[in-house]
């Protein structure tokens, strides 16, 4: 559970916005016992012990942070305001706003839910279409779209995706209990287990397009099925 709640905290520092502080030897697993005063001690409790790195945190550390670099949903140079947006090509959907909170039955969060005092686990959907701003040559920033889900219950808490306006599949991409983030590939609308103290990234997910065979066999192959004038 200690290594789960290190892994909790890194996810939600790297995935927020703005500029993450990470102190250095976090991500090693380093430890001060609890003192959160250390600049006067000169000692093995302000010390980084080398021999005692915690090498699957680094791992997940650097996963993470990559994760961060490659999607600028993740890093927006401007405050979320919640107003629908295009949606870009897909014309024929409905504006979405740029960030809602899912309850974990898969709806919409209103502000009741915010004062309910036993809501301890709820969804984030980041709307990859609704990046305000443009990049260095003034093209408009767009990304996929993301949820991610915490569960700071100690218990398990089963999830339901949103509808389809949010997205039609979900990729699972990383869980900080392990028992997610192996790339399986989930419908809207159908459940997701949570394991307690635990964050689950999911990616939309769509089917990749197929790349044409440009081998030399396909070519004699269509040229010898399609019709050919004689005359």
């Amino acid at each position: 559970m200690r290594a789960r709640q290190q892994r909790n905290f890194l996810t939600t520092l790297l995935l927020s916005q703005g500029t993450p502080m990470l102190l250095h030897g976090d991500e090693l697993g380093r430890t001060q016992d609890g003192n959160n005063n250390t600049y006067c001690q000169d000692n093995e409790l302000s010390w980084i012990n080398w021999d005692r790195m915690d090498g699957p945190l680094i791992e997940f550390t650097a996963a993470i942070t990559h994760l961060r670099q490659n999607h600028p949903t993740f890093r927006r140079s401007q405050f979320f305001d919640g107003r629908p947006v295009d949606m870009g090509e897909r014309t024929d959907e409905d504006p979405m706003p740029d960030i809602a909170w899912l309850n974990a039955d898969g709806t919409p969060m209103v502000p009741q839910d915010w004062d309910e005092p036993l809501t301890r686990s709820m969804g984030m959907w980041l709307n990859g279409q609704g990046i305000a701003g443009v990049d260095m040559r003034g093209r408009q920033i767009v990304d996929v779209n993301f949820i991610v889900y915490f569960n700071s219950a100690p218990e398990e808490v089963e999830f339901t995706l949103p509808a389809a306006n949010y997205g039609e599949k979900w990729e699972e991409i990383l869980d900080t209990a392990g028992e997610h983030g192996d790339g399986e590939i989930r419908d809207h609308s159908t459940q997701i287990t949570l394991a307690g103290k635990s964050t689950v990234v999911l990616r939309a997910w769509e089917a990749p397009e197929e790349e044409p065979d440009a081998s030399v066999a396909a070519s004699v192959a269509a040229y010898a099925q399609a019709p050919h004038d004689h005359q």
